[in-house]
């Protein structure tokens, strides 16, 4: 939980702030970009909460804080309904699941809720609150992983929901080598009517994205949006398999339609179709250059 005896000097007064122990992953800052700002390579609020809308967020970034690095000085005393409004609607059936991992480096995960088995993306931690939302959700039928960055409390999801995990064998450590659906190759892979997984090799070696209804792009570590550059990008510093290879899978992504852009980390993007092939191509551009 974070201490008020950690609290940064750069928070300003008030009821929400941040301790020192914040690992600068930016959670807090695109889910409550209203209250919390990156100040000296570490978050900090920049402004206190003033309407039901703006404490909602804070709250939420709170419990998703994957370090507990975000206190207030008085007891919320709605937590019970801030962990009820998790997970969060993004769009039709699709929701961010909130409770970040620090394992996986506060990376975002999310669930698609559909009438043939929801599907869970990535692993977010095993909270208790968050379990009980997504059992009244119709609980989890597939964990699909992005790739092994993102993994975190994958066992106790299977072993309380009984769910099939699918990760490709190239990225299989000793935490996941008992997964129940390994990946293999580079061809896309049909999991059902809706769902398309493609691999994508570059940040890892058997990195995938999951593409539903040709509305959802859902790409781990592979691509997000960047505030900075104001366009989507790669991350050229965590690259950690191949560049080559990441430029080539991108390549292949820009063939697809999709309307969102829905990453584990960075920002994510929802642009009508023609704009979100303006971006891909962007991207590949500034991708090629580096």
């Amino acid at each position: 939980m974070a201490t008020l005896s950690q609290r940064r000097s750069e928070n300003i007064a008030g009821n929400f702030y941040v301790d020192h122990t914040c690992i600068n992953c930016d959670t807090c800052r695109w889910m409550a970009p209203e209250t919390f700002r990156d100040i000296a390579d570490q978050s900090a609020v920049y402004h206190q909460p003033n309407n039901e809308t703006e404490h909602l967020k804070a709250m939420q970034a709170l419990l998703a804080c994957p370090t507990a690095s975000i206190g207030t000085v008085d007891k919320p005393i709605d937590i019970k309904d801030v962990q009820k409004s998790f997970p969060i609607l993004i769009s039709e059936s699709v929701y961010h699941c909130g409770y970040h991992a620090e394992t996986s480096y506060g990376a975002a995960s999310y669930l698609i809720q559909r009438p043939t088995g929801n599907v869970l993306v990535d692993s977010p931690r095993f909270a208790p609150p968050l379990v009980k939302q997504l059992e009244e959700m119709g609980g989890v039928r597939y964990l699909y992983l992005t790739h092994r960055d993102d993994v975190a409390d994958h066992q106790k999801f299977q072993q309380h929901f009984g769910c099939d995990r699918i990760l490709h064998q190239d990225d299989l450590s000793s935490d996941t080598r008992s997964v129940e659906i390994k990946l293999s190759g580079t061809e896309p892979v049909e999991l059902a009517a809706d769902l398309l997984i493609m691999p994508v090799p570059g940040h890892t070696r058997g990195h995938t994205v999951l593409l539903y209804k040709q509305q959802c792009l859902f790409t781990g570590d592979h691509l997000a949006w960047s505030d900075e550059l104001q366009h989507l990008h790669a991350f050229r510093h965590v690259c950690w398999y191949s560049w080559p290879e990441q430029i080539r899978s991108m390549q292949k992504l820009a063939g697809y339609s999709f309307e969102w852009v829905l990453p584990g980390h960075g920002r994510r993007y929802h642009a009508d179709r023609a704009t979100m092939q303006q971006q891909m191509q962007q991207c590949l551009t500034w991708m090629e250059q580096q």
